[in-house]
């Protein structure tokens, strides 16, 4: 079974008009998500490929699930992968090790000959006709990371440079509708209207007009007013302490960014006790705009909520403190759950020579010798409260 190539896009129209109309329907699903399914046929389109998702994976690598998907994919095959299939997905672990909207491709994270040898290649994704991936991580966690992916198939070929291009063109725009979506919780609240979803939230949340207006503020919006302290309400009109950036966005948004490519801002206010809180500021789409209803005219939202630490994962962690490769730290890290280099070779679908090599240079740089230290290594990691400022 392979996955037939979408339509591409008309020749009538040029990339700055598709472009734009597909801003505006990406921010149209952060209040009505049922629409994700069309709009990632779309962007599978723009990129040029032949499917997309939105799907999350834990640490471990081993479990996850798919929020959107085009249809692209048959079911079966996407439950088989969640199932039984991410278990051997030689992408998976790499996948933790790039930054939140760096956009990434099956060979970034390890020899694409290494992934057509592997098992999951020929059970999985060779069955389909995909040859290639292009993926962006848009919210990581302690428990997992949320992505945006791209499949191409043998008709298209691997990821090129304008693929590469047009993803990072779309990646803040999805990233953002995701986030709002998010924020706004509209799954959960799709018999009730937009002002009671906005009050059922604890973050303060304000829809401001291009003059800085409040055309809607949720009740812990109001709250944060009435405190008068980290924000304001002067004639109608929200007020930052930085000004300049709100007025900048509202400017930017007014005028529409689908081709400039604006992009949100965050804002760290500290309270008056000490408490520090983060400000969100999102320009919306036309498209958007229209769905928050006629009687709107928002064109940016302000998200306020006190400021948390982010966790990165253990496996992240790992990688970064000694500068490890995606196909080392997955080498590293199969060591210590499944053991010797027979069985690593054996569970990853590579040679034992290669284990071997990868593992010469897991010694060279983290400075032991013995498969038994990196096992210690690692579950120096596990608990959170450990300090590893003194590794390199």
């Amino acid at each position: 079974m392979t996955i037939a190539p979408p339509l591409p896009f008309s020749h009538k129209s040029s990339e700055a008009e598709d472009f734009s109309l597909l801003i505006g329907e990406i921010y149209d699903t952060a209040l009505e998500p049922l629409l994700w399914p069309d709009v990632l046929k779309g962007l599978a389109r723009f990129v040029g490929g032949s499917a997309a998702s939105l799907f999350a994976k834990s640490n471990s690598g081993k479990t996850g699930e798919v929020f959107y998907q085009d249809g692209s994919i048959p079911a079966e095959y996407v439950q088989a992968y969640f199932d039984k299939s991410i278990r051997f997905d030689p992408t998976t672990i790499g996948q933790f090790c790039f930054e939140i909207g760096e956009p990434f491709t099956t060979s970034d994270v390890l020899d694409y000959r290494e992934f057509t040898e592997s098992r999951f290649y020929k059970e999985w994704a060779e069955p389909l006709g995909l040859v290639d991936h292009i993926a962006v991580a848009l919210e990581k966690s302690a428990s997992g990371v949320a992505l945006f992916g791209v499949f191409r198939n043998a008709q298209q070929g691997r990821v090129d440079a304008e693929a590469r291009r047009r993803m990072a063109l779309i990646v803040p725009h999805v990233r953002r509708a995701v986030l709002i979506g998010k924020v706004i919780e509209t799954k959960t609240a799709e018999a009730a209207s937009l002002a009671d979803s906005l009050d059922g939230i604890a973050a303060a949340i304000y829809l401001l007009d291009a003059s800085g207006r409040i055309v809607h503020a949720n009740a812990a919006g109001l709250a944060l007013i009435a405190a008068n302290d980290i924000v304001h309400a002067r004639d109608g009109k929200l007020a930052l302490r930085d000004a300049e950036t709100l007025r900048d966005v509202l400017i930017a948004a007014d005028h529409g960014d689908a081709i400039t490519g604006a992009s949100a801002v965050t804002k760290v206010i500290t309270a008056g006790d000490g408490s520090r809180f983060a400000a969100h500021i999102l320009p919306l789409s036309p498209g958007a705009r229209r769905k928050v209803g006629a009687n709107y005219k928002a064109v940016a939202a302000v998200f306020i909520q006190k400021a948390e630490l982010e966790t990165r994962a253990p496996a992240e962690v790992i990688a970064r403190s000694w500068k490890l490769t995606p196909t080392e730290l997955r080498v590293l890290l199969a060591i210590v759950e499944v053991g010797g280099v027979p069985e690593v070779a054996l569970a990853l679908g590579i040679a034992e020579t290669t284990v071997k090599t990868h593992l010469g240079h897991l010694f060279a740089k983290t400075g032991t010798g013995r498969q038994a230290d990196l096992v210690k290594l690692v579950a120096g990691f596990s608990n959170p409260l450990r300090s590893i400022s003194s590794h390199p």
